[in-house]
């Protein structure tokens, strides 16, 4: 199936089936090709569904992703022309281990090691806005790269100009040791906000049904929401630089 995708629009055509399929072949030719020429293999691994979802969802190279650490663009490669080529992983004149603008326009940037996506990916973003154009811009980024004074310089930043941009954070709590540090920690407590935005959602919904009374008790419950929200979460250190 891999020698059928010669670029994102094919992924777009897959059933869910199929793409389960496809990710488990882009698999084994990342651990064949891996074994043979070297690179980083778990980092790839952990990424291929990942990437899969994203140009499922987005139409690179229109769409700009940004691939935080470089290290995990293989499938990215594979699906976006380069497949047939990826044997010369880098080889010499072969493909390069990370993104690379010369070499194809779904590299919109060319990262070579951790936390420049969030800063880059704001300035292509403010770069659109400042042209007019209309496409999304997306930076993927790890929780260990995330712990890097350069990805709080971008967020900084991102909060400051409040240019629409979109960040994936990837919390595998890996990278090349145990992460460690006060962010690594709360990155960890993410999920209990997770559940508590899903039950928030839910609770919305089910009170806008109630006819009469919905929307005042929905109001009721914001305020409610605002006084107690501390003491549920771990903090709002995202959504006050404009991250929801």
């Amino acid at each position: 199936m891999l020698n059928d995708i010669s670029g994102p629009e094919d992924i777009k055509q897959l059933t869910p089936d199929e793409l389960t399929s496809l990710a488990d072949e882009i698999r084994q030719r990342i651990i064949n090709t891996v074994s043979c020429t070297g690179g980083h293999l778990a980092s790839n691994l952990g990424v291929i569904e990942l990437t899969l979802a994203l140009h499922y969802v987005f139409d690179s190279p229109v769409d700009k992703i940004i691939w935080d650490v470089g290290h995990q663009s293989y499938t990215h490669k594979l699906i976006t022309g380069r497949e047939s080529n990826f044997d010369t992983l880098r080889q010499y004149k072969g493909i390069s281990g990370f993104p690379k603008m010369s070499e194809s326009p779904h590299d919109s940037f060319g990262t070579g090691h951790s936390s420049t996506s969030i800063s880059a990916a704001l300035g292509i973003a403010t770069a659109r806005q400042l042209s007019g154009d209309d496409y999304n811009v997306i930076a993927v980024i790890g929780d260990g790269a995330m712990t890097a004074g350069l990805a709080f310089e971008g967020l900084n930043n991102a909060g400051h100009l409040r240019v629409p941009m979109i960040v994936v954070l990837n919390d595998n709590e890996m990278s090349i040791s145990k992460n460690v540090g006060a962010l690594s920690s709360y990155l960890n407590k993410i999920l209990t906000g997770e559940i508590y935005r899903r039950f928030k959602k839910d609770t919305k919904a089910l009170l806008a049904t109630i006819p009469r009374f919905g929307d005042r008790m929905s109001r009721f419950a914001q305020k409610v929401e605002e006084t107690l929200k501390g003491f549920f979460l771990p903090g709002q250190f995202f959504e006050e630089l404009g991250f929801n």
